[in-house]
């Protein structure tokens, strides 16, 4: 039995902004109250992770990345209730809580739980670290560290699913599926007959566009510089792509030109200038534009007023609106129904020790997402 004992497991740790991630040794400690150490079977990687060792975002170091994991529940900590989480549960970490007590987690649409803001020091509630390298306390990214074969995470940030599910599968449901097929259907409603444009075609912007699809637009333009990411992007519901460097003007003014504006439009790189172009093609009067990509820490947009004085409705989205716990697990169960096409996301599987070839796959444009394997 391991309740209650320090675990020495392998995870990818990032020491140094810039640096590759080095397999290390590490120790994870028990889970303290209200708190979940769960052994990660399988964990993919996002642009958020590549952000924060580039030190776009968080800037924190040495830290174990990783937020879109999978796992079982291997031992809980002090408070924990067998009908919340046991041994041997089927559970998904999720870099969003939800303390389902907070103003936010009360309202009837909101999602970003007061609690989201403290993961950005890396550290767990009470402020430490459950992870440590030959001594050396490890950072925690955003609730999570799912490089690592054992994370501690709270009950806030844990959520049971169907135990039948694939794990090496479902992992993307802890961010970047939700995060963009959500966005559609929960951030900017998305009407029946409406028009979309979808920038990006990751797993953010094809979930994006699955989400259009669903919700029933029937123009949804998919936008990439990477042709090879065309044909899928049409088998997730893109009635038409495009190429920007294809054009002759910019996107934005060829879409207003074209269509006279786009009704819905998604910002799914986390790139200002294409921001700014899926926000300028919106409809004037009506058109919303939702915000996805993670952009590097100090950039400003540069909206000006007027672009919103027309009628144009700028909205940001975080997990794509979805209450974590709440959703995570029905999401999966229509995904275990034969619903959500999601495994086309995953191009490719790799072990731990080839995390950096994860990187450099995504980097370049190789992959739409590679699923990391602890076993």
């Amino acid at each position: 039995m391991s309740q209650g004992r320090v675990l020495t497991c392998r995870a990818a740790v990032c020491w140094e902004k810039g640096e590759e991630l080095k397999i290390e040794e590490i120790q994870v400690a028990p889970p303290s109250k209200n708190e979940v150490r769960v052994k990660i079977i399988a964990t993919s990687l996002c642009y958020s992770d590549i952000a924060a060792l580039d030190g776009k975002f968080l800037s924190i170091y040495p830290i174990v990345l990783g937020h879109e994991g999978a796992g079982v529940v291997e031992s809980v900590g002090e408070g924990v209730t067998e009908g919340e989480f046991a041994p041997g549960d089927t559970v998904i970490p999720l870099f969003l809580p939800q303390c389902k007590k907070c103003s936010v987690c009360l309202h009837k649409t909101a999602n970003v739980c007061v609690e989201f803001m403290s993961e950005f020091n890396g550290l767990m509630a009470d402020g430490t670290s459950r992870m440590s390298c030959r001594g050396q306390p490890l950072f925690q990214f955003i609730g999570c560290s799912t490089f690592s074969e054992y994370c501690v995470v709270s009950v806030n940030n844990l959520c049971k699913i169907n135990p039948q599910a694939p794990l090496d599968k479902v992992c993307i449901y802890s961010c970047g599926f939700c995060t963009g097929y959500g966005s559609a259907l929960n951030n900017a409603n998305v009407e029946k007959g409406s028009s979309c444009a979808v920038w990006g075609l990751g797993t953010l912007g094809l979930s994006a566009v699955l989400g259009c699809r669903d919700a029933g637009a029937t123009r949804i333009i998919g936008i990439d510089v990477n042709p090879s990411k065309f044909a899928i992007a049409k088998e997730f519901g893109a009635t038409e792509v495009i190429n920007p460097r294809d054009l002759t003007v910019p996107i934005d003014e060829h879409l207003m030109k074209t269509y006279g504006g786009i009704n819905y439009t998604f910002g799914c790189i986390g790139n200002i200038q294409t921001m700014k172009e899926a926000f300028g093609s919106t409809s004037l009067g009506y058109g919303v534009c939702v915000l996805l990509g993670v952009s590097p820490n100090g950039q400003e947009l540069g909206i000006e007023p007027i672009q919103c004085q027309l009628g144009r409705t700028l909205k940001g989205s975080l997990f794509g609106g979805y209450k974590s716990k709440d959703s995570v697990p029905r999401l999966v169960q229509e995904y275990m129904d034969g619903l959500l096409p999601t495994d086309k996301l995953i191009t490719h599987h790799l072990s731990l020790v080839e995390v950096n070839k994860a990187i450099e796959l995504l980097k370049s444009g190789q992959t739409i997402r590679s699923v990391i394997h602890h076993e």
